[in-house]
């Protein structure tokens, strides 16, 4: 086996930070998007010292932020290969798999009547919602009258996902997940594939008192093959999450798992981690980026989520070793000055440094996000599985 070069790797996925349109951005109605250069454009002040130190003002051009004459270490745009612009193809992809049929979405007119005839004659429930909404609003409108009928809330996002409100009191959680259990046998069907149906409990009888409870559950699909995750898991490597990787492999390939309550939570999760002695991979999905302000087209909440990441970021720097690797990247764009509320088909940034690196610069733009997974894989001597994609770049991190 190949002596490994680094003794851990954190990635962590800012999630939805495009850098700009890709080649086929207009087929998804995305011409033009630029999550991070539009950010830069829309807000007054932006201050991101240590991202800048790592070069991303150098791999794309921001209003605020200027290059720096050296950075610290290699940056690059990677494309994505797969078909779609959702979580799961990007964080997939990233570990070697190529999605060439993307997850159903269906934000715009809600899931087909046929579906719901289904699930409610299988439920015994009559439906109610079916759009999409934030949960917070749809319990306003709705939970009164779910919680008056024993109507069933459904409802979704601009991601690939059904979700099922119940009220813990007068719902019940065991029906809930009973409920989510038979959406999630429907939904595995390829006219209405979702990659996630979600169980979304509260608490609370009237409108202003609604809050959602701990005792979500996740009904994921597992990836469709075996991932650098598995590879490594198999080799005997620690494999450790946080944030929703969980949900997004279906735990798949971890070791070790953490729930994160905000973006900043999973920082501080991150850093404590750093503190320990381990061998392997430390794998991080940030989603606030997305889920507050991405899909809610909030360009100056987006731009102070990623100060308060930035801060966080130097705190983490600090805190690396010699002989570790930090990669940042994303998964697909959430240009918050575009039209809808859908993800965008963006590039996304690859950041590397190692305190150990003797050289920076730009690297040559690839054509897939698993370059991620493949460096991994190949700094630890393993090979990817069969039928992944994906080539290393560790070589060129000197």
């Amino acid at each position: 086996m190949k002596v490994k070069k680094y003794n851990r790797i954190f990635t962590i996925v800012i999630d939805s930070l495009g850098v700009g349109a890709l080649e086929d951005a207009a087929d998804y109605g995305d011409a033009c998007t630029d999550t991070l250069g539009h950010i830069s454009q829309s807000v007054q002040e932006f201050a991101i010292p240590n991202l800048q130190k790592l070069g991303i003002a150098n791999l794309h051009p921001l209003k605020q932020t200027a290059p720096v004459k050296r950075p610290l270490g290699y940056y690059m745009k990677l494309r994505e290969a797969s078909v779609g612009k959702d979580t799961m193809t990007g964080h997939w992809e990233m570990m070697g798999l190529h999605i060439t049929t993307p997850f159903r979405t269906f934000t715009e007119k809600g899931f087909p009547p046929e579906l719901l005839e289904e699930l409610s004659a299988r439920t015994g429930r009559t439906i109610i919602g079916n759009k999409s909404a934030s949960g917070t609003e749809i319990l306003e409108e709705l939970g009164e009258e779910e919680i008056a009928t024993g109507h069933m809330i459904v409802y979704t996002s601009a991601d690939s996902v059904l979700q099922i409100c119940g009220n813990e009191e007068t719902f019940g959680l065991e029906e809930l997940y009973r409920c989510c259990e038979i959406a999630r046998e429907i939904t595995m069907r390829d006219e209405w594939k979702v990659g996630r149906v979600i169980a979304r409990p509260y608490v609370g009888r009237k409108k202003g008192e609604f809050k959602r409870t701990s005792n979500r559950h996740d009904y994921a699909l597992k990836p469709c093959g075996r991932t650098a995750l598995d590879a490594l898991k198999d080799a005997g490597f620690a494999v450790i999450s946080v944030g929703k990787i969980f949900d997004i492999f279906d735990g798949e390939g971890l070791t070790e798992s953490n729930k994160s309550k905000s973006s900043v939570h999973g920082m501080e999760q991150t850093i404590e981690i750093a503190n320990r002695d381990f061998q392997g991979l430390c794998y991080v999905n940030l989603v606030d980026f997305d889920a507050l302000w991405g899909h809610r087209r909030d360009a100056e909440g987006y731009a102070r989520e990623l100060e308060r990441f930035d801060v966080k970021l130097g705190e983490l720097l600090e805190l690396l070793r010699e002989d570790d690797l930090l990669l940042i990247t994303a998964d697909h764009g959430n240009d918050p000055t575009h039209t809808g509320t859908d993800h965008t088909r963006e590039k996304v940034p690859f950041l590397a440094w190692s305190p150990s690196m003797k050289g920076y610069g730009r690297l040559k733009d690839a054509d897939t996000f698993a370059v991620v997974g493949a460096s991994i894989a190949d700094n630890f001597g393993v090979e990817m599985p069969e039928g992944t994609i994906g080539s290393s770049v560790l070589e060129q991190l000197v």
